[in-house]
């Protein structure tokens, strides 16, 4: 067990007070006040037993035995919130001052450190998983943070996603075969058009089926941008994993995905407000145009819409996920808040929409985003309880990724 004493973030040193440093075997304590455990149970006065990266226990308040003790006082504590749609990369040129693009040059170490910031920005906001869909660069930091050389939550990547020109459906196929020989965790597939030019279907049924077909087949799942209900047809046709937005989608839609067990990834707030609040830093950047930003506008009340009416289909499985880009890493928790405060989503279905749920739908759902004995040991710990008072998920005061605690306010004592 180790407390992180220190990292180099992209363009800063940042020390983090910490006064003990466990050795890897020993066994850490964490008591809070209330424990959520990401399956929907809430729990009075818990002990939480962590040993290397592991929970191995949950017992009553002041029974748990270990060498460390963390006394987190009347913080929640719960499991690192699960995101599974970021762009972890993404990032505002320091020359520019507007959002990336590969016509600016850059070098790899630039890229790299800026990811290797929003990764640490996203860590301390309470996120300790994160699928980023996807660029090469989420290669290295992913191993990076795996080993323990830098801080960050524990990425899955796609790498390179598909689209419309990646060719003919042979051609999809042996790109998927190129992701997997790389390493990636996913595939992430372009279905349709951008919101802003439309949301058009851009994939036919065949490039869909070799796509995700070609994922299943070497066990990896998939995830795919879609926007309207006959993309989103073809996707629930090719056997792919999730969706992502699908902020045209329709009842009937949303019910064949729910028979299909496909998973509904919604993005109805964060990406679309940071766009609107950062505007200057993305317009004249590719499709990023005055037309494409009323686009947004016109979309943002229709995704409030879909949301409103997924939560009423039966089955139908809408998981957290943010699409943060340059501007939101950090932030997070906004998409939650919004849906509970606005789209009407009860707050503990939110947090297991960011926890237990979004574990499954990354093909994790028996490791990770739950407090239970042989899960990993992320958790983090708030100023309020998320269930009641849902404004409590931006007041991360604790935070613990695989054992090791970056972030805490908690009185440690060695026993």
């Amino acid at each position: 067990m180790r407390i992180f004493p220190g990292v180099l973030t992209a363009l800063s040193a940042v020390l983090l007070a910490s006064p003990v440093q466990g050795g890897a075997q020993e066994t850490l304590v964490l008591h809070a006040t209330t424990l959520l455990d990401g399956r929907g149970g809430s729990f009075s006065d818990r002990d939480v037993v962590v040993r290397g990266d592991r929970i191995v226990g949950v017992v009553p308040g002041g029974t748990g035995v270990g060498d460390l003790r963390v006394e987190l006082g009347d913080l929640t504590l719960m499991p690192g919130l699960i995101d599974t749609h970021v762009h972890i990369a993404w990032h505002f040129d320091r020359a520019t001052g507007m959002t990336h693009s590969r016509q600016v040059e850059e070098s790899e170490q630039d890229e790299a450190l800026y990811a290797a910031a929003n990764a640490w920005t996203t860590l301390v906001g309470g996120v300790t998983t994160a699928l980023s869909l996807g660029a090469p660069v989420d290669l290295p930091l992913r191993d990076a943070i795996a080993s323990g050389a830098l801080p960050g939550p524990r990425i899955l990547t796609a790498v390179q996603a598909i689209s419309a020109q990646t060719g003919s459906p042979e051609e999809i196929r042996a790109h998927v075969d190129r992701m997997v020989d790389m390493g990636a965790d996913a595939i992430k597939i372009f279905a349709s058009g951008s919101i802003r030019d439309g949301g058009v279907p851009t994939l036919t049924q065949e490039q869909l089926d070799a796509a995700c077909g070609r994922a299943t087949e070497h066990g990896l799942r998939s995830y795919v941008h879609a926007y309207d209900p006959e993309s989103v047809r073809r996707v629930v046709q090719a056997g792919c994993s999730q969706v992502e937005h699908g902020a045209l989608l329709d009842r009937a839609t949303l019910e064949l995905m729910a028979a299909s067990g496909v998973y509904l990834d919604p993005n109805i707030d964060l990406v679309m407000r940071n766009y609107f609040e950062n505007a200057e830093h993305f317009l004249g950047v590719g499709n990023y145009t005055e037309e494409g930003f009323e686009q947004m506008r016109r979309a943002q009340p229709l995704a409030l819409e879909v949301f409103r009416q997924g939560l009423t289909v039966p089955g139908l499985k809408m998981v957290f996920g943010t699409d943060a880009v340059a501007g939101s890493h950090g932030r997070n928790y906004q998409e939650l808040l919004y849906r509970i405060e606005v789209g009407g989503q009860s707050a503990m279905d939110g947090v297991v929409s960011a926890t237990s749920l979004a574990a499954e739908a990354l093909g994790l759902g028996d490791q990770i985003g739950s407090v239970i004995p042989g899960f990993a040991a992320d958790l983090i710990g708030l100023s309020g309880d998320p269930s009641q008072d849902p404004t409590s998920l931006g007041r991360v005061r604790f935070v613990m990724k695989a054992g090791v605690i970056y972030v805490s306010e908690g009185a440690v004592t060695r026993r």
